[in-house]
């Protein structure tokens, strides 16, 4: 049932909690934007023993900025300090169910992070409307897959998303969700390893100049080289699957290529491009902010528990199935009988 009345009163608390804490909060912001840049021109990246920049760490890459900017904003590059302080506290809050919904996590589950430091409304910098240019075709086919999905929502496993199968969750680039939004990174001469935290995917980047994969190879998060241009590692991925799905769009004609740069001690700047002239009119390019997760531990992601929603999700449209059909046998029984 639908209460307005509460709804109203959450939302009052919520405006009270927002303006007693907003100057707190702006404060706190504009000290995490000074830290983000503490380093400066002067800061000197920390090596390795063997003399490769240090990136070596937990860094998350939760972010409350979307990769696209919302419609809402278009036109401002931008939000105000208030308005970052306002999102940044309304994350942390509950909110009440919309109707006829069962409701999920409450606030403490979530990691969503915070609006970038610089203010950004979106993390993609280039175009400058901050959109994904995409082509007209793209839209088309895209627009008939979700419609396909929507009529089509588990006649299949495979009807599912790689990330409700338990396959692969955030992909390559990532692009932040609710939660698990981490990245571990480990170096050797030879490699720099990527533990994800979200289904635990494991990228292992060859950085000694080694081939690129046949054509005839395809991975899920791609096949991924890097090499290092001054203090930045700068990794390429390819050879996407077909069956590849992104926080974007993407195809087996996907390419990207991160960049990762220490700038502080405890920040690590990642730029990211992608392109795909079957998707995309140009390439674009994102960045966002990784902050030091100081003290954290990744603990084994157990999806779903052996997966068992995914029984649960087929079971369930199956009965819906055999429902529909029992009530048009019906329907049409009585329409017979006049």
């Amino acid at each position: 049932m639908n209460h307005p009345s509460a709804a109203r009163t959450w939302t009052l608390v919520a405006a009270l909690v927002v303006s007693a804490f907003l100057p707190a909060l702006e404060a706190e912001q504009s000290s995490a934007a000074a830290k983000s840049t503490a380093g400066g021109p002067s800061y000197k990246v920390p090596r390795t023993p063997w003399g490769d920049p240090d990136l070596q760490g937990m860094w998350s890459y939760a972010s409350l900025t979307p990769l696209e900017r919302p419609a809402a904003l278009a036109g401002r590059e931008f939000l105000t300090a208030q308005e970052a302080a306002t999102r940044n506290l309304e994350a942390t809050q509950d909110r009440p169910p919309a109707p006829g919904d069962t409701g999920a996590y409450n606030a403490l589950w979530f990691d969503r992070g915070q609006v970038s430091p610089d203010r950004r409304t979106s993390l993609i910098v280039d175009p400058p409307d901050g959109r994904l240019p995409l082509t007209e075709d793209a839209r088309k086919k895209l627009a008939a897959k979700a419609a396909h999905r929507r009529e089509h929502p588990a006649d299949s496993w495979l009807d599912r998303t790689p990330w409700d199968r338990c396959i692969t969750y955030h992909g390559v680039p990532p692009i932040s969700t609710g939660y698990n939004n981490t990245y571990q990174i480990l170096q050797t001469r030879e490699y720099v390893a990527i533990f994800v935290e979200n289904i635990h995917d494991v990228r292992i980047i060859p950085i000694d100049g080694r081939a690129k994969l046949t054509e005839k190879i395809r991975q899920w998060n791609g096949s991924s080289r890097g090499r290092w241009e001054g203090d930045t590692l700068v990794v390429e991925t390819t050879n996407y699957s077909d069956q590849t799905e992104m926080r974007f769009p993407s195809s087996r004609h996907t390419r990207s290529v991160e960049r990762f740069r220490r700038v502080g001690q405890d920040l690590v700047e990642n730029q990211f491009t992608v392109e795909d002239s079957t998707l995309y009119t140009k390439p674009w390019t994102a960045v966002r902010p990784m902050p030091r997760l100081a003290d954290y531990q990744i603990f084994e992601y157990a999806c779903h528990e052996a997966n068992y929603a995914m029984r649960n999700i087929l079971a369930g449209e199956r009965m819906r199935e055999k429902e529909a059909a029992e009530a048009a046998a019906k329907k049409a029984g009585t329409a017979s009988a006049r």
